[in-house]
């Protein structure tokens, strides 16, 4: 297509939306017949016809040549350059799909893969069997981002599908320390894709691209704009802590740092850095640094009981384990959302385990992680120890 024939898709209204734009460049892909499977386009990114063409200009790229490290977003358009970061034995990082069970997930090939193992591995399907967990504990140092889109400008500026997924990962990788603003940004799209865009209509939490590549250009972008500093965590509702665990621990470690985290919708007073947080208590439940018989006997175990004035280490009570989950997957989970105890003691038969934290400021944290975490179908239990024991 030439660029003559994007002109209809200049978004021209007053006042005109993001939401505007995608639907201009969703109706437009369906009425041209620009796009292949999955149709219809609408609400997806669209995986344009042309797009392993446009893929294969990254080669062409000093910022791909130079990455060890390269994220790329899990939609079909992309998997051009998934594939070509495989075949460049490059660390290919993917986001898990709506970030349920993690953030990244490095797809490792088998050894000895030939060509057509690795375009497998680069499909969805690739990502979900040839991949494994990263935590975020892991030594993550992405050199490359790249990020599919609904529409962008020659300036930089991107729209994505509307669901905030791939900011949000930007945002939790500068969290994280995997990124910083110099960190290159790439988006892939067909030419029709690529349109004005009002730059009133950005924010704050927004990344903005530094390369465009199409079937038919290689568009260098110059942008300026600063990239989000970080998580802003006044855009986060808790329906999204719900349904994203390792939101809930990058909190918990920015809480404890003393950034606010005040959450969408959020009025109450979070605790002053350094100091902790009250726990409410019902009547028949003793406080929570006195140690009930569950936490005694585990104490007595370690063989480490607290000195006096010391901090009294707390246990973490998990329950409802599936019969035939093993140590290995709660140790998994528990590294993905960055909630590691001190010590595990699994009884698997009994469906539970309980998990050592040094103190109870620590451990209150660890359970606020853990809230709603699924182990196969399961929702598990999470409680103190000692109020476990109790009830």
């Amino acid at each position: 297509m030439s660029r003559g024939d994007c002109v209809a898709m200049e978004p021209r209204a007053v006042g005109v939306s993001k939401q505007d734009i995608r639907e201009q460049i969703w109706d437009h892909m369906e009425s041209q017949n620009l796009a292949d499977f999955p149709r219809p386009v609408h609400h997806r990114i669209p995986n344009f016809k042309g797009s392993y063409l446009a893929c294969q200009s990254i080669k062409d790229l000093d910022v791909f040549a130079r990455t060890q490290e390269v994220k790329v977003d899990p939609d079909k358009p992309l998997e051009g350059v998934r594939l070509l970061a495989l075949q460049s034995k490059k660390t290919l990082l993917v986001p898990t799909p709506r970030l349920r069970t993690g953030l990244f997930n490095k797809i490792t090939p088998p050894p000895g893969a030939t060509k057509d193992i690795l375009r497998k591995c680069a499909t969805s399907q690739g990502v979900r069997n040839c991949s494994v967990p990263i935590g975020l504990d892991s030594r993550v140092l992405v050199d490359l981002v790249v990020v599919g889109s609904v529409a962008v400008s020659e300036k930089g500026w991107r729209i994505g599908k509307g669901e905030g997924y791939a900011d949000l990962e930007y945002a939790m990788m500068v969290s994280m320390g995997a990124v910083s603003n110099e960190t290159p940004v790439v988006t892939i799209v067909h030419d029709c894709q690529v349109v004005d865009i009002p730059e009133e209509l950005l924010e704050e939490h927004d990344i903005t691209v530094d390369y465009i590549l199409t079937p038919t250009r290689v568009i260098a972008t110059g942008c300026k704009r600063p990239q989000p500093m970080g998580i802003t965590w006044s855009k986060i509702s808790w329906e999204m802590m719900e349904k994203i665990p390792v939101l809930r621990s990058l909190r918990a470690r920015e809480q404890q740092a003393g950034k606010d985290v005040t959450l969408q919708g959020e009025h109450q007073h979070l605790p002053e850095p350094g100091r902790q947080q009250a726990v409410p208590l019902s009547a028949d439940r003793r406080p929570p640094d006195t140690p009930g018989p569950e936490a005694s006997s585990m104490e007595a175990a370690s063989g480490s009981p607290p000195g006096e004035g010391a901090p009294l280490a707390a246990d973490v009570y998990v329950g409802n384990l599936p019969r035939d989950a093993r140590v290995s997957d709660l140790k998994r989970a528990l590294r993905e959302l960055g909630s590691v105890p001190l010590r595990l003691t699994w009884q698997g038969p009994r469906r539970r385990a309980f998990l050592r934290y040094p103190d109870s400021a620590a451990a209150q944290q660890a359970i606020s992680c853990l809230q709603g975490l699924r182990l196969g179908t399961d929702t598990l239990r999470v409680a103190l120890a000692r109020q476990q024991r109790d009830k």
